[in-house]
């Protein structure tokens, strides 16, 4: 990485990729993530044992944004208008007191938070491109997706999935969501993404 590359005075220009699904809407689901910066490139997924496409979409988003450990301009890609217009939408969620035009809570207001507050740090440009299309970045992400959920149905028998469905859809869902996470990265430089990080975390 040259010393003009990283030069801080200068906004640098990432692409971004991402989606999201499950099996069952809710279910067991997975998201994906492809960041580009020139040359250098990294593959982002993880997954839960319970939850709905929409949270994976959004979960995609944000943990997409958060690895930039920089401010950025993003071309960010999705096929999903539930993210693209909720961006649009956010600024008047926010002044309602996170409720929309006729007075119902956001859903996934948790979610919507996290992504205002990574969408803060950057430059975003939101671009939809339409799914299973042979657009290569979506694709990409859609297998990521895929990949974690088949690992979530293989680490988790019937009756816990069954069981953490259950939960997801308790009450207060929302702030107890399982979580199955796991971050993988191409070996390519650094800057401006941030370094792979390998985990994984049950609860």
């Amino acid at each position: 990485m040259t010393e003009e590359q990283i030069n801080p005075a200068r906004i640098n220009r990432v692409i971004v990729h991402s989606d999201g699904g499950c099996h069952g809407n809710p279910g067991p689901g997975g998201w994906g993530a492809v960041l580009e910066f020139g040359k250098v490139r990294r593959e982002l997924s993880g997954g839960a044992p319970a939850t709905t496409n929409n949270r994976m979409e959004l979960q995609g988003a944000i943990e997409a944004l958060t690895a930039l450990k920089e401010k950025c301009q993003v071309d960010f890609y999705t096929d999903s208008q539930y993210l693209k217009k909720g961006c649009m939408w956010m600024k008047n969620w926010k002044r309602n007191g996170w409720k929309t035009k006729t007075r119902e809570p956001v859903k996934n207001e948790d979610l919507w938070r996290a992504l205002d507050a990574q969408i803060a740090r950057h430059q975003v440009n939101w671009i939809w491109v339409k799914g299973h299309a042979g657009h290569r970045g979506n694709e990409r992400c859609d297998e990521l997706a895929n990949r974690e959920i088949a690992l979530i149905k293989k680490t988790f028998t019937p009756e816990q999935l069954k069981n953490e469905l259950a939960r997801f859809l308790s009450a207060d869902n929302r702030s107890s969501q399982p979580a199955l996470f796991r971050r993988q990265s191409s070996p390519s430089g650094q800057p401006p993404i941030e370094p792979a990080e390998h985990y994984e975390t049950h609860r």
